[in-house]
């Protein structure tokens, strides 16, 4: 029992805010028939015992069809959920018992009445349980209008049978009040609580769909680059060779010539290739620390960058700026995938020769960015995953070939934190290198 509460609340920890919001509503929605059915839909049967066996056995049999009809509006919430956020249409069959069973309820309330089963103030807390456990999913499979509408007539039946067989003017009129609240009641709790959850599901979806954008961008932004970069040259290329089979064909010696200019045009090619592939795999520290205090501010996180022209003001190299972007990149997008933070805070310090960065933030729990569950920039960002700049692993890495380091995991309180210490000189002495060429990546 321990083990199955533990894993209860583990895997509530590991649900994000909107999928605790939704298990929440979803659970609410469903208990709410079961509260009614013990409470109003039970106490009042009690009375029954002082009727006799006819009384008696009515009241246990409304007690179970409505037992029966709570559990099936439980069934029928999540795919009355699913239809009113047009994820699937809800199949009309399930409806069809719960309307069987209301209708028996109906019956059941009425045969109470004309026997004298019950008394004056049970029945009309009886007929305030009556349709509350249809009504739950109904609610969220038709129009408001028609609703009201089909409630209004459900009322009217069952205030008509009652008054048929003989219910006094004061039952009539507390059987009224009490479908009228049970109606409003359903309608004002269920509703907007579906229309709340339907919002921020498509806000979300619609985050998804702006980081999925964004990285389609940046692939057609590199595309482009690399097109622009090759596109010309090659045609160049593949004009002086034509040329140069013509000319070697004549015996002209103007052949070499060409073959010379072709070889120096796909050098400077390769040369600008590198270039464009460096551009777009470096990472530049300012940019990086001004994109992730933007990325996390508006998935609604606060962030707050300290000592942000630490590097940059004591010329710390750019390899050591590159290193420090990278973890700036990787820290922020591992918040964003696997924390459910309120509170980021990044921080840049230097001591001992060092600079320091730390990425703390308030998400901690499993999966929350540490060592064993960090995400690839590289899904997000479109670099390559080839070890270098992907993941805590290949951040690791790329400050080890620095002589730094990097640590990763819980800091108490509720707090996961990243720290990156990097030298300002090399091991051995020597001053940090330059950026890393891109063959050394």
């Amino acid at each position: 029992m321990i083990g199955r509460v533990r894993g209860w609340r583990r895997g509530w920890q590991e649900r994000t805010k909107l999928q605790r919001i939704d298990l929440y509503t979803r659970v609410t929605l469903c208990s709410l028939p079961w509260v009614f059915l013990l409470s109003w839909g039970l106490l009042p049967l009690g009375a029954t015992l002082d009727h006799g066996p006819v009384a008696v056995a009515l009241g246990a049999a409304f007690f179970t069809v409505n037992a029966v009809q709570c559990v099936l509006s439980n069934r029928n919430v999540a795919p009355a959920f699913a239809h009113y956020r047009g994820a699937e249409p809800f199949p009309p069959r399930r409806l069809r018992l719960p309307a069987a069973l209301l209708a028996v309820l109906a019956g059941l309330l009425v045969a109470l009445a004309a026997v004298g089963g019950i008394d004056d103030p049970g029945l009309s807390l009886l007929v305030l349980d009556l349709p509350l456990a249809f009504t739950v999913p109904y609610v969220l499979l038709v129009p408001v209008r028609t609703y009201l509408l089909r409630c209004a007539a459900f009322a009217v039946v069952v205030l008509g049978l009652l008054a048929a067989v003989g219910a006094p003017a004061g039952l009539l009129f507390g059987a009224a009040v009490s479908l009228l609240v049970v109606i409003l009641l359903v309608l004002i709790s269920t509703r907007p609580s579906a229309w709340s959850l339907t919002v921020m599901w498509q806000a979300e979806e619609a985050r998804d769909m702006q980081a999925r954008l964004a990285v389609a961008e940046e692939r057609l932004r590199f595309g482009r680059d690399m097109h622009d970069v090759l596109g010309r040259n090659l045609a160049v290329i593949a004009l002086k060779s034509e040329l140069a089979v013509e000319l070697a064909q004549r015996g002209n010696a103007a052949a070499v010539d060409q073959m010379v200019e072709v070889q120096r045009i796909a050098r400077a090619s390769q040369q600008e290739v590198r270039d464009v592939v460096r551009g777009y795999r470096e990472a530049d520290l300012p940019t990086e620390l001004l994109g992730a205090k933007g990325v996390l501010e508006a998935a609604g996180i606060t962030c707050t960058v300290e000592g942000a022209d630490g590097p940059a003001g004591i010329g710390a190299p750019p390899a050591v700026q590159a290193a420090l972007g990278w973890v700036v990149r990787e820290a922020a997008t591992n918040v964003l995938r696997h924390g459910d933070p309120r509170v980021c805070v990044i921080r840049l310090t230097t001591t001992a020769g060092a600079v320091v960065l730390e990425v703390e933030n308030d998400g901690a729990g499993p999966g929350a960015g540490g060592p064993d569950g960090s995400g690839s920039a590289g899904g997000r960002f479109g670099v390559g995953g080839d070890g270098g700049g992907s993941g805590l692993a290949g951040l690791r890495e790329r400050l080890a070939a620095l002589g730094g380091s990097l640590e990763a995991g819980p800091a108490g309180d509720g707090l996961f934190r990243v720290t990156a210490r990097v030298p300002l000189t090399a091991p051995g002495g020597r001053p940090s290198p330059g950026t890393l060429s891109t063959e050394d990546r």
